[in-house]
């Protein structure tokens, strides 16, 4: 199942009186996701993530704007005849009920043409439970679970109706950090399994960068860039998207062109004929694009983590603008063997550096060596 959303907007009343007027919480929104893909809507609080999922489920009704489930109009459709399967933050099992009765109960609820025979809702059930492995659990009621167990309780209960569409809100947010990596995996492999068109909201990088498809990274409201996550984190449209995308957080400093030169400081660490305009600009650098080869970069070297096959040389510069003035560059730990004193110098991997203009922050393009 295809979807479509098509100039897309949602608007709220300003909860702040004394302002007053309105609230955009999705702006303009036009793009495909794919059929039967996984998709990640990725981005900060408050960015609108969670409304373009309401949007998309009938939850919400737009401002302006259409939706389209392939070429049906389903804009004005109400949720229960859209055909989607909803997993939120919170589980919202019922307690009294065992496991069987929770994932039952939507079936139990259709009408007409669509009601099932008991033998068919067991069937069903079974298939359910056995695709997310709770088949073992069936009698058992939400508080005799783990978290985990109750997310996949959950997500059985929005798969049972064989929806058109499954939309994840922030379904991990409740699991820690293990379970977490473990039921992000098993929403993967059931997503495959089914081939249902996905949209996943999360506010982690790390989750939609490891399980989507693709990915639309949003800010206030905004689609600021949509593509394969890896394509997303190699190529960045803005310095909003670079800084969001990547563990560690890539490092930007600030640095100027000129001359065909690209500066941090006062080090010329790339060249390039593109480069000839005289501008302020953004510098920014994956962890993983220093060479510590003595190169034109200066740095003042802190400490060496080590991390195994890696290490992280942890440094400092002037024109560095991170929060915790420390520069981190994961190397291979071959390289380091040389090192002593309190320097560091760099030279740069090209395709790792992004430059950005400093007062719009959109991306400057260049080929190093080019003129």
């Amino acid at each position: 199942m295809k979807i479509v959303l098509k100039n897309l907007t949602k608007k709220f009343p300003n909860m702040d009186k004394k302002q007053g007027g309105e609230v955009i919480a999705v702006n303009d929104f036009d793009f495909e996701i794919p059929d039967g893909k996984l998709v990640g809507l990725l981005g900060p609080s408050g960015c609108g993530k969670s409304t373009t999922l309401n949007l998309i489920s009938g939850l919400e009704k737009p401002t302006e704007g259409r939706i389209f489930f392939d070429d049906e109009d389903v804009t004005d459709l109400p949720a229960q005849e859209r055909g989607v399967g909803l997993v939120f933050q919170s589980y919202a099992l019922y307690p009294h009920m065992t496991v069987e009765a929770n994932i039952r109960f939507p079936l139990e609820n259709l009408r007409g043409d669509a009601k099932l025979s008991k033998e068919e809702m067991a069937k069903r059930v079974r298939e359910a439970a056995a695709l997310v492995q709770i088949d073992g659990l069936l009698l058992r009621k939400p508080s005799e679970l783990s978290g985990g167990q109750q997310q996949r309780v959950a997500i059985a209960r929005a798969l049972v109706k064989t929806p058109r569409v499954l939309l994840l809100d922030e379904p991990l947010s409740n699991l820690d950090a293990r379970l977490r990596l473990q039921t992000r995996e098993e929403i993967r492999r059931i997503q495959k399994e089914t081939n249902i068109t996905t949209v996943f909201v999360t506010h982690d990088q790390d989750e939609a960068m490891s399980i989507c498809d693709m990915i639309v990274v949003m800010k206030d409201g905004e689609m600021m860039q949509m593509g394969r996550p890896q394509d997303v984190y190699d190529d960045p449209a803005s310095l909003f998207v670079a800084k969001f995308l990547g563990t560690p957080p890539i490092n930007v400093f600030e640095g100027k062109t000129s001359g065909g030169k690209l500066f941090i400081g006062q080090d010329p660490v790339l060249s390039s004929g593109d480069l000839n305009t005289e501008r302020d600009v953004f510098v920014a650098i994956r962890p993983e694009g220093f060479r510590p080869d003595g190169g034109p970069l200066s740095c003042k070297l802190e400490r060496i983590e080590v991390m195994g096959r890696d290490v992280s040389i942890v440094s400092k510069n002037p024109a560095f603008t991170g929060e915790t003035g420390l520069i981190r560059s994961i190397v291979d730990a071959d390289s380091v063997r040389d090192l002593h004193g309190d320097e560091v110098r760099f030279s740069l991997k090209p395709h790792k550096v992004f430059i950005f203009d400093k007062n719009t922050q959109e991306r400057i393009r260049f080929e190093v060596g080019n003129g």
